[in-house]
């Protein structure tokens, strides 16, 4: 069979949002794989928060590419680039990306697939084409530029890059803020620590948080 997973709708009648019918059409895609099997899905977990829809997205490309019995053959369309990453971790994911072409500021795309992931979107572009205003496009590169340099001025202050997907994806474990080798984490975990909570008066409790607060700068 070939299986598919495109696009938008919803089920208000019946009381499913957007992002349930995405979720049911893609449970039985899960559900029904075989060997012979080709999957195309489009943008899955989309319709959720940013964190949840990646989480999302990459246990179903495990699941497939994991099936004990079903290899089905999957094309998995994303703009989360952290699944870029899932190449380092299984064999037989391989990344690609269409081929663009910028010519005087304007992006053009080539309608190619060529090998690679990649780390850019074209949102802001493909709003220009479908005709907003310039005063929105304009105003959202603006923004999008200030958010892109103030995360990259996060990371250049940061003494340790946070963890990457990758680096924990494979290995069932949960992240915990005293495993990051920042210094205000360690004086947070150093306030915490020791602390016996059942015993705690509701002042001593808010002189403590009060101090957290002024360890993390809130």
């Amino acid at each position: 069979k070939i299986f598919t997973r495109v696009g938008a709708s919803d089920n208000i009648s019946q009381g499913e949002s957007t992002f349930m019918v995405e979720m049911l059409e893609s449970a039985s895609i899960l559900n029904n794989i075989s060997q012979r099997s080709l999957v195309l899905l489009d943008e899955i977990g989309r319709g959720t928060s940013t964190y949840d829809g990646i989480s999302i997205a990459w246990a179903m490309v495990e699941y497939i590419h994991q099936h004990p019995t079903a290899k089905a053959k999957t094309l998995f369309a994303t703009h989360y680039h952290e699944l870029n990453e899932m190449e380092e971790l299984y064999e037989r994911v391989k990344n690609y990306n269409v081929a663009v072409k910028e010519v005087d500021r304007q992006v053009i795309f080539l309608r190619k697939l060529v090998r690679g992931g990649t780390e850019h979107s074209f949102g802001i572009h493909v709003a220009k084409m479908a005709g907003m205003p310039a005063a929105i496009t304009d105003r959202a590169g603006q923004i999008l530029r200030d958010m892109e340099s103030a995360h990259r001025g996060k990371l250049k202050d940061s003494r340790k890059k946070a963890p990457t997907v990758a680096q924990y994806g494979g290995s069932g474990i949960q992240l915990s803020m005293f495993q990051l080798d920042d210094p205000v984490l360690k004086q947070i975990r150093d306030e915490i620590k020791g602390l016996d909570i059942n015993s705690l008066t509701p002042l001593e409790a808010l002189n403590k948080l009060s101090a957290i607060t002024k360890i993390a700068g809130i």
